[in-house]
């Protein structure tokens, strides 16, 4: 092996150990190897961004900015609802969710599948009180078994497709893949059910703060109107949404009659609704039964800059003894009163009949460009930034209608991943259903560097001809082997060969291999190159190897090393149950 063969095996070797030490972010070890490949020169200078415009970068990066819109639009409660979360365990949460994903992956791009159902876990995660990487990392890997019982699944399935098309003059079909992909779903299925507690409980930083700041006794005051779905309903239909984490403190009705809002009270147009709880809970009641929450309008013109805060009452603030009413808040400074929590305090009255003490805290909205200056002019302090849906417009189907069309054109219409992906984000921006001020909150910067830098350092081991060794120095290995050895040999050195050169890649350097030792013994090359799809499509070990572990790495606040605990074992199972199968369903 020449010198800089010898460099590039050296610097991947030290950046995994790096990763695996996790003394240093991902992506400062990411960085750092690149730096190093360009000064010993087994990357060129010129080569050494080109990372940056890389299909898998645009993917991940478009696929958060997806993800983040379907979480918004609200349709992801209804869903919960279906599954019921409250009567479940987790484990049986996990079943559900990792069976939802690897049967949808079989028929979309993996990677859409758990853009989709992503949001799902994490609001069923907070439902039940669990971390979310108990069942992001192994939703990931179900995406992955479950592209591979059908052509369209994955990438690799397609490729080796078109390989076994130039060899024998006959593609492989939609579902010849399906009786090994099938079995390696359900055996992965069953295997994360059982032993998803090898993985260690992770949560991000911004969860922790989030939960420090965490508001349970938010008021708010919310209205029947004629479109809403509420009128004729119980007061427990209204609450059932919030599922038990916010309640009817009183109902004042059109004529300023006050009613008991008891469980089985019915709602009347016109009924003003004075509602307690998280304000996130506050929300989906006041969304899914379409209140209105406040009488005041802001102007069209404006309506695109709107935006909700929370903020704390200083004890120098204007506010402090007068109520929203007796200020004239809204006309006087175009600012709503949406909610106030006061500690160990139960409101019933008006919202705008409050009388604002020092330290209440108060959702307001009003427009974003002036808000800092208003909070500043009435004395209040606003809270640690996070997602506020109490106030904000959300576009219901819309994501969804625009994500389901993305599929559609990945399967059907031809169109890239990474184009598609891309457009789809952009129509999300566009639509509103992720609003501009927060698309750069949604990409995970570190994630998408930590990716940029590791693709031409990969890359190093084509460019410097180490693939080559490999690849000759299996197929003399092989040729020493029976064939099921081989076979396991193939499927084996795919699965290894998958972190560093991307599951595409890893098909065009292995099938050619794969089908050259199987002419060369003999044998018919349909179970060796099934063998590398799966080998391909079977990363479990690293979050690097495929999009779809890189997409649940930062909100899973996963760290390098904890992919091989559960993807290990796994790895295992799936070259245990393939081997066998593929000798069945494709004799050699």
């Amino acid at each position: 092996m020449r010198a800089d063969q010898w460099l590039s095996l050296l610097i991947i070797a030290l950046m995994m150990g790096a990763f695996l030490w996790g003394r240093y972010r991902y992506d400062i070890v990411a960085v750092s190897s690149l730096l190093a490949a360009i000064i010993v020169g087994i990357v060129p200078a010129k080569n050494a961004f080109s990372g940056f415009s890389d299909d898998i970068v645009i993917i991940v990066g478009s696929a958060l900015i997806v993800s983040a819109a379907i979480s918004r639009s609200g349709i992801m409660d209804v869903a919960l609802r279906r599954f019921s979360p409250e009567r479940r365990g987790p484990r049986m949460q996990l079943i559900i969710l990792v069976a939802i994903v690897a049967a949808l992956s079989a028929f979309i791009k993996n990677i859409g599948a758990l853009a989709i159902m992503i949001p799902v876990a994490v609001q069923m995660a907070r439902k039940s009180r669990v971390s979310p990487s108990m069942f992001l990392m192994p939703m990931s890997f179900a995406s992955l078994l479950g592209g591979l019982m059908t052509q369209i699944g994955t990438s690799p399935n397609i490729i080796v497709s078109r390989v076994r098309e130039e060899i024998t003059g006959q593609p492989f079909m939609m579902f010849d893949y399906t009786p090994v992909g099938l079995a390696l779903s359900v055996a992965g299925v069953v295997f994360l059910a059982l032993f998803y507690k090898l993985l260690p409980e992770r949560s991000r930083v911004e969860t922790s703060m989030d939960e420090a700041v965490a508001i349970k006794n938010y008021t708010t005051e919310a209205k029947v109107t004629t479109p809403s779905g509420a009128i004729g309903r119980s007061v427990s239909w209204l609450q059932k949404p919030a599922g038990g984490d916010a309640m009817v403190t009183a109902i004042i009705g059109g004529n300023g009659q006050r009613r008991t809002p008891l469980p089985d009270t019915v709602l009347k147009d016109g009924d003003l609704l004075i509602i307690e709880g998280e304000q996130s809970a506050l929300d989906k009641i006041v969304s899914e039964a379409k209140l209105q929450l406040s009488d005041r309008k802001h102007e069209p013109e404006t309506r695109q800059d709107i935006s909700s805060v929370e903020a704390i009452v200083g004890e120098h603030s204007r506010l402090i003894g007068v109520s929203a009413k007796d200020v004239s808040l809204f006309h006087n400074t175009g600012l709503n009163l949406l909610a106030v929590s006061r500690r160990d305090r139960r409101f019933t009255e008006r919202l705008g009949e409050i009388k604002i003490r020092n330290g209440d805290v108060v959702v307001l909205q009003g427009d974003l460009q002036k808000l800092p200056d208003l909070l500043r002019e009435w004395g209040c302090l606003p809270l640690v930034e996070r997602d506020m849906k109490l106030g904000n417009a959300r576009n219901g189907m819309i994501p969804v209608i625009i994500l389901m069309a993305t599929m559609g054109a990945t399967a059907f219409g031809g169109i890239p991943v990474a184009t598609a992906f891309f457009a789809a984000a952009f129509l999300m921006v566009v639509t509103g259903s992720v609003p501009l001020r927060e698309v750069y909150q949604h990409l995970d910067a570190p994630i998408l560097i930590m990716l940029a830098a590791l693709i031409p350092i990969s890359d190093s081991l084509r460019t410097t001809g180490t693939t080559d060794i490999i690849a000759d120095l299996l197929s003399r290995t092989a040729e020493m082997l029976p064939p099921f050895g081989a076979l396991a040999l193939i499927l084996v050195a795919a699965m290894a060969v998958t972190p560093f050169l991307n599951n595409a890649a890893t098909v065009l350097v292995m099938a050619p291999i794969a089908a050259t030792f199987a002419e060369k013994l003999g044998f018919r090359p349909d179970a060796f190159l099934m063998a590398v799809a799966i080998g391909a499509g079977c990363d479990f070990l690293t979050p690097i190897g495929h999009q779809c572990n890189t997409l649940v790495m930062g909100p899973g606040g996963y760290r390098f090393g904890d992919y091989a605990r559960l993807g290990l074992p796994l790895s295992l199972i799936v070259a245990i149950v393939s081997v066998p199968i593929l000798l069945l369903v494709w004799p050699i």
